[in-house]
């Protein structure tokens, strides 16, 4: 298992440390519950050094990336981000992914922990007749999401940036807890608000404690994993793995809105045919309608029994306080109003179809 540059932090602030994604990564501190609501409610940091980092360099790095992306990055002006993913040639995803365009011939790939290696063989696998210049540097970088809707507030007397100014998916590179070229960038993964700082290894432990002095006044904690699960469900947002994989189309997923089809990319024609012919099968939010808790693999039933889907994420909402999920079923149940069935063991729970995010704010 590797390990992240603020493991040992972790350990000594009393964290539960799992295994997750090839790393010993803390999931709770004080409970999901109690750590959900700070972000929720104030401002929270969870490190995330375990997600990867690809620099793409050079005059073809941007017809690298928008030949293995779904997204247009042509759209991309310096200081701006853009969610994305990596289609495979078989209608499935390898990965979801945010862009970042840090000079006219620089940008940042952040991909998953678990996918870091097949990412990096597929876009080099594309990359072998553009000659982009690729550069792996994930195991030198560190993460922090600072996350909630107090985080602008408390961070601001760390950096000369006006933390206020940067809008959503904007980020720029300026100094931050005394170390002077850090990128802050306005994007997360909770629905929240608040920033995420990339910083090198050997900076993250002055990161991380000027951060947590910074926002003692505030009520920071810091969050585990656990919390950042049910935070990015309240959402609606894709778990790859989970949500989204190797089999699912970005059209089933609905992310048809960062799939470009004025451009050429990975699998664009059966795709195109795809969204032309309509899909078989959605991915939906649903809320339970009675006490219980979905989790993935549960089956997903019409009224009279018959499987038509599968819960792909669930959890008992913090915010909501009730059993809330996604999963993927067919389109004919796909339509906010219509009531599911969950199977929970030999319940039958029934359960609504409804517009993402649960959690409105």
């Amino acid at each position: 298992m590797k390990e992240t540059a603020l493991t040992e932090t972790h350990k000594a602030l009393g964290a539960k440390m799992v295994p997750f994604a090839g790393y010993t990564m803390p999931v709770s501190y004080e409970g999901v519950n109690a750590e959900h609501q700070t972000v929720r409610e104030g401002v929270g940091v969870f490190d995330v050094s375990h997600m990867g980092e690809f620099l793409i360099e050079g005059p073809n790095a941007l017809e690298l990336i928008q030949k293995v992306t779904s997204n247009d990055a042509s759209k991309l002006e310096e200081g701006r981000a853009q969610y994305s993913c990596l289609p495979n040639e078989t209608g499935g995803i390898v990965d979801d992914l945010i862009v970042y365009r840090v000079k006219p011939e620089t940008y940042l790939l952040v991909v998953n922990a678990s996918n870091i290696d097949k990412d990096w063989a597929h876009i080099s696998r594309f990359n072998e007749s553009i000659g982009a210049e690729m550069r792996n540097i994930s195991d030198a970088y560190s993460l922090l999401a600072i996350q909630g809707p107090k985080a602008s507030e408390a961070m601001q007397p760390l950096t000369s940036v006006d933390l206020r100014s940067i809008p959503f998916y904007h980020f720029v590179v300026g100094d931050f807890a005394g170390i002077p070229h850090v990128i802050i960038s306005a994007t997360g993964y909770t629905g929240s608000g608040g920033f995420e700082i990339y910083c090198k290894n050997e900076e993250v432990q002055q990161v991380w404690d000027r951060v947590l002095e910074a926002g003692r006044g505030f009520g920071i904690k810091p969050i585990g994993l656990a919390a950042r699960d049910t935070l990015r469900l309240e959402m609606g947002y894709c778990l790859y793995g989970n949500d989204i994989s190797d089999t699912t189309s970005p059209l089933e997923a609905g992310l048809g809105w960062i799939t470009k089809f004025t451009k050429d990319f990975v699998n664009r024609d059966s795709l195109a045919a795809q969204k032309e012919a309509g899909v078989e099968r959605k991915l939906v939010g649903f809320e339970l309608d009675q006490k219980g808790i979905p989790r993935q693999g549960y089956p997903i039933l019409d009224a009279d029994g018959n499987p038509i889907g599968e819960v792909t994420s669930g959890t008992m909402s913090p915010s909501l306080g009730k059993g809330i999920g996604l999963g993927y079923v067919t389109v004919s149940h796909a339509s906010p109003g219509t009531t599911v069935y969950i199977q929970i063991r030999k319940n039958h729970l029934p359960a609504t179809v409804v517009k993402t995010p649960f959690y409105k704010g």
